[in-house]
């Protein structure tokens, strides 16, 4: 049966059902709305997800193009005119010059010769022999700011000030504690140690090949504070 509803007249008609436009209208502008929130969400996620990245890339050592040597790795390419991008970002946020290809060798250290991470609380004898080279320097990397009060510690070595043995051999202390000799204060009270050790003017820039485990200084784990 039929709806019907009379007209102003009194004759009866039959109802019209309600037109739906408006209602699909705001259906499809709501679609819209959402489609577009969503591609700015994938967007600012997108672009925190990469700056996230980039700074987990840069914010350690070169993430590319390293050679094991012992405990020690090399970074021949470095300083090299076409570098990875990751490499020239990390430079770039050291504010570093790096040693450019055929000027010398970058080593970096992160771990000792059984394997185990540096930590600021252990003892450490860095040693023993150093690849043929006019000058080289042994430091601690990534030191990062001083602590507010505490003196300012000596943070390397040269070749031309540490001593030696009578047989020419070195051996350098990195410790938490003053030690007698060549004495490298660990750079923070607790936490992970990086070393670097830089060749200048040697012929293993060349051919990194060449070197191996015994070429380089050993770096040996003496004790631990409880």
């Amino acid at each position: 049966m039929k709806l019907t509803i009379p007209d102003a007249f009194g004759r009866a008609s039959p109802a019209r059902a309600p037109r739906h436009g408006a209602v699909r209208f705001i259906l499809r502008l709501w679609r819209k709305s959402s489609i577009a929130g969503l591609a700015v969400y994938v967007l600012a996620l997108g672009a925190l997800l990469g700056l996230a990245s980039a700074d987990w890339a840069t914010s350690g050592g070169y993430p590319f193009g390293g050679v094991q040597v012992g405990s020690w790795t090399a970074w021949p390419r470095a300083g090299a005119a076409n570098a990875d991008p990751y490499t020239r970002a990390v430079n770039a946020r050291r504010g570093e010059i790096p040693l450019a290809v055929g000027e010398g060798l970058l080593l970096t250290a992160a771990v000792d010769d059984s394997g185990q991470a540096l930590d600021a609380t252990c003892t450490y004898r860095i040693g023993g022999a150093t690849p043929p080279a006019r000058a080289w320097t042994v430091t601690v990397a990534g030191r990062g700011p001083r602590e507010p009060g505490r003196a300012p510690l000596r943070e390397g070595f040269t070749s031309t000030e540490v001593l030696r043995a009578a047989d020419g051999r070195f051996a350098i202390m990195l410790a938490p504690d003053v030690q007698p000799g060549n004495w490298l204060p660990s750079p923070r009270a607790s936490g992970p140690v990086r070393l670097a050790l830089r060749l200048y003017d040697t012929p293993v820039a060349a051919s990194v090949g060449a070197l191996d485990r015994n070429s380089v200084p050993a770096i040996t784990r003496l004790g631990c504070a409880p």
